[in-house]
Formats: C-alpha cells, structure tokens, sequence
C-alpha cells in the first residue's frame, strides 16, 4: 500500500522517556494493549525496543528478541491515527533486517486470529502458518486463539 502521509520516518532504540507516549500509541492500537510494566520490562531487559517516528512524532514501536538463533516478534503497534499508511509494514521490514543482524535465522510471532490486516501483513513479509495456540490472547470474557506464524531464511542462490 502506498502511503499517503507527508513527512519524515525513522527508526530508533525506544528510551525510558518514551514510555508514556508508546503506551498512549499502545492503547489506542490495541483493545487489549500490553501492560506498562511489561513494555517497561522489555526495555529493561534484553529485547530489542523500538519507535517509528514520523517528523520526531512517535507514531508506532515494535518489541523483538533473539533466542540462539530464532528471533521472536513480539509487539508491533503503530498509533490507532496512523494505521493503514503503510507504517507497520515499514516497521516489521526494520525489525526484520534488525533480528537478521542479531543472528536470527527464521522468526516466530504469534497473532490474533480475527486480525486480519495483521495477518496479511505477516504473509506479505514471508510468514506462514505453522500452529495455533487455543486461547491465547485476553478477550473480554473469552480468550481468542493466536495464528503461530513462522518466516524462514531466504536462501540466495548465485
């Protein structure tokens, strides 16, 4: 999708001072956003943490980590304004080069089964379907199953 926003985008490490507006971004992405304790947790530890910023505003912020060397998509999240631009594919590409730097050679990511633009991002990126985890995510009163997505190597051939 062609984005239709003017501006400048960037990525950088997500710091400390920018938890209470990734948590404003995180809320209005998400029905059920993550805790500030656990984004703080994330950034504290050894996750890799991130802000897209557009014109110096943050717009969005992805979560990832590698394990040996399985890198792991853990939150990506761009601001309820700013979605269907084309930032989250933007972001997740970033995150991807980023987890490939780091040693990962396949990921792995968990997403909500009735989130479709998500789920056709992911595939759109290489992702596919290798799991489901019954009743995995908060819901209300239910819990809803996740859709395991898995994205192996691209392997060059010369």
């Amino acid at each position: 999708m062609e984005s239709q926003m003017k501006g400048r985008v960037s990525y950088r490490p997500m710091l400390t001072e920018d938890l209470d507006r990734v948590m404003r971004n995180e809320r209005t992405g998400y029905a059920f956003p993550w805790a500030e304790s656990h984004m703080d947790s994330c950034l504290q530890g050894k996750d890799h943490c991130w802000v897209i910023e557009l014109d110096s505003n943050i717009v969005g912020h992805g979560v990832s980590s590698v394990i040996l060397d399985e890198g792991h998509i853990l939150n990506i999240c761009i601001a309820h304004a700013w979605q269907s631009q084309g930032l989250g594919g933007g972001l997740l590409t970033f995150m991807l080069e980023d987890l490939t730097r780091q040693g990962a050679h396949s990921v792995f990511l968990e997403v909500r089964e009735s989130n479709l633009a998500a789920r056709h991002l992911y595939e759109n990126h290489g992702f596919k379907q290798i799991g489901l985890r019954k009743g995995y995510y908060p819901a209300g009163r239910i819990r809803e199953d996740a859709i395991v997505m898995q994205r192996l190597p691209t392997i060059e051939t010369r």
